[in-house]
């Protein structure tokens, strides 16, 4: 990316959205605590994420700036009508930044994992040219059957 990119070089944030993702990132939920397990150190394919990173007025859960990939992981209240209709606006404003965006519901993350995985690891490839093998599936435990 070049140093002009405005999400990565732009003025300083503002003291409240900065504080704002500072408490997110204390005040994890269970599913952005293992989704950042999963993503962190470049343990998914060697891809960077960041976690709770302010982008405009907003803060992206995970975002991935070589491949402009946010991932975010929503709880039940984003099935309310008004949530819904601020996600929408959320996400186009990050989409105008150039910024793909992967919406999956926390019991996805938690439940369904492999799946999760599988569509985050296959947009991070996407278009690259390179036909990866999918994730190995998660070991059963020892003496299951498969």
């Amino acid at each position: 990316m070049s140093t002009t990119d405005p999400i990565i070089y732009r003025s300083p944030l503002p003291a409240d959205l900065l504080e704002f993702a500072r408490k997110l990132r204390q005040e994890q939920t269970d599913a952005e605590k293992w989704m950042w397990y999963v993503l962190r150190n470049r343990r998914l394919g060697g891809f960077k994420f960041r976690r709770q990173y302010p982008v405009g007025p907003y803060v992206l859960d995970f975002l991935c700036f070589d491949k402009k990939l946010a991932v975010e992981l929503d709880g039940g209240q984003h099935n309310m009508p008004d949530q819904r209709a601020r996600d929408e606006a959320r996400s186009r404003f990050i989409a105008e930044q150039g910024i793909r965006v992967l919406r999956f519901w926390n019991h996805d993350v938690l439940q369904d994992t492999e799946v999760v995985l599988q569509v985050i690891w296959e947009s991070l490839h996407e278009g690259s040219g390179f036909s990866p093998s999918p994730p190995a599936p998660l070991p059963q435990g020892e003496g299951g059957k498969a």
